[in-house]
């Protein structure tokens, strides 16, 4: 079975099990230590990534393995409770493959968080970032091979990758629910090894202001395939190259889940904020049509 063959099985499973999915239904994807924020789904229906056919299962501590369909506020979402990475082994194509079978249930919105270090000295571990840039510094690429035209153009533009209105709809968000968010470059290395001072140190000189181990590699996929992206950091440490303080992996997990509730915050409001800027449109669309 081939990569478009193995996606559409997948999302042909998940729609036997929930039925249609509901038009406006946005994609999510939870890094290490936030499945905490699946918490705040509501409706909620899980299925183990074990039951769908050709899902990349992950062994990382802090990733849950199941995919969870359900209401965020007013939204409905499809959340993917943890994700694979490159240094377990697995390749792009197998990497990118849940959020290819998101687009292929037809999420327009796809929303990818992550744990990363922040490279930018002027913010502080524990705050959110919201990606504006990425840099892929692993030296793969999921679209590496005989394009599938079915998912995408051969070469995708990627000058706004991550979507102008929805950053700005976020941070009115944030400001109206009182939460200060940083905005910044996210660069992808493939680890599992944490930096060294000098990887520090460079990869602040080309302009990244926080890292970390995951999605780059989904956000090109998801391009490809013409979604809108939104990007969240949950900063879980600072990486100052002249002072680095020694960081584990169970550090990460900490601090992640301790700010999992600001970004289940920052989330709602968001969606509650972009739903208010499509009625608008759909009335000023109304008001129109009674116009002419």
């Amino acid at each position: 079975m081939n990569h478009q063959e193995t996606v559409g099985h997948a999302a042909r499973l998940i729609r036997d099990k929930l039925g249609n999915i509901q038009a406006g239904t946005w994609g999510l994807v939870l890094g290490s230590g936030l499945t905490p924020v699946a918490d705040a789904i509501t409706q909620a229906v899980d299925i183990p990534y074990a039951d769908i056919p050709g899902m990349p299962l992950t062994g990382v501590a802090g990733h849950g393995g199941f995919l969870r369909a359900g209401r965020l506020g007013g939204r409905p979402v499809l959340a993917l409770c943890g994700r694979a990475h490159l240094y377990e082994g697995k390749s792009p194509q197998q990497v990118s493959l849940p959020v290819r079978v998101l687009g292929s249930l037809g999420i327009g919105t796809l929303v990818l968080t992550n744990a990363a270090g922040a490279l930018n000295p002027r913010f502080e571990a524990g705050s959110l970032m919201l990606i504006s840039d990425h840099i892929n510094m692993t030296g793969q690429n999921p679209l590496t091979g005989p394009n599938i035209d079915a998912l995408g153009p051969r070469f995708p533009d990627m000058s706004q990758a991550w979507c102008p209105r929805l950053l700005a709809q976020t941070r009115r968000a944030a400001l109206r629910i009182g939460l200060n968010v940083e905005r910044g470059v996210y660069i992808q290395i493939p680890g599992p090894s944490l930096e060294t001072p000098a990887e520090t140190k460079a990869y602040r000189q080309l302009g990244a202001d926080a890292i970390g181990m995951s999605t780059v590699i989904e956000a090109i996929a998801a391009r490809h395939m013409g979604l809108t992206l939104l990007g969240i950091s949950c900063l879980t440490n600072k990486n100052t190259p002249d002072c680095m303080d020694k960081i584990t992996h169970e550090d990460v997990l900490e601090m992640a889940g301790r700010t999992a509730e600001d970004m289940a915050r920052l989330l709602l409001a968001t969606a509650s904020c972009q739903e208010a800027d499509e009625m608008k449109t759909t009335s000023g669309l109304d008001s129109t049509a009674d116009r002419t």
